[in-house]
């Protein structure tokens, strides 16, 4: 795929709207049917669209090309934190809140900043060095 193609903000937009049709997909096809409630929807959405938050970047932008120098396995176990943090976090988050009888547009929304915010926190935890600033002025 040609990066100049769209800028940053296109890609992110059409990658973004690909994780939300999967992740609808994924709930009417395999959480529903299971019994996951609909309120938990939204976990599944924030866990595929903090990937994309996260990697768009880092495709996209060219002072982070050397992240894609690591291993096939780190870059895999990358993903794996990234995914496992938003479904933590968003679930966690919607599960503290589910019954406190807050809106469910503001559940929604406090469950993605939770879930983004922890699988970003695990991404930048076991990749420091491409959030560093260099220090040789």
């Amino acid at each position: 795929m040609d990066k100049d193609t769209l800028p940053r903000w296109g890609w992110l937009l059409a990658a973004l709207f690909a994780a939300a049709i999967t992740a609808s997909l994924a709930n009417v096809a395999l959480f529903r049917p299971i019994g996951l409630p609909q309120s938990y929807d939204v976990v599944t959405t924030i866990a595929l669209m903090a990937p994309v938050l996260i990697y768009v970047g880092l495709w996209h932008d060219d002072e982070r090309q050397a992240y894609w120098t690591n291993s096939r396995p780190k870059i895999v176990g990358d993903a794996v934190f990234t995914l496992l943090g938003a479904l933590l976090g968003a679930g966690f988050a919607i599960a503290a809140l589910i019954d406190v009888g807050i809106p469910r547009l503001a559940t929604d929304v406090i469950a993605m900043l939770a879930g983004f915010l922890l699988a970003w926190g695990l991404f930048w935890w076991r990749n420091t060095e491409l959030y560093r600033e260099d220090d040789t002025r």
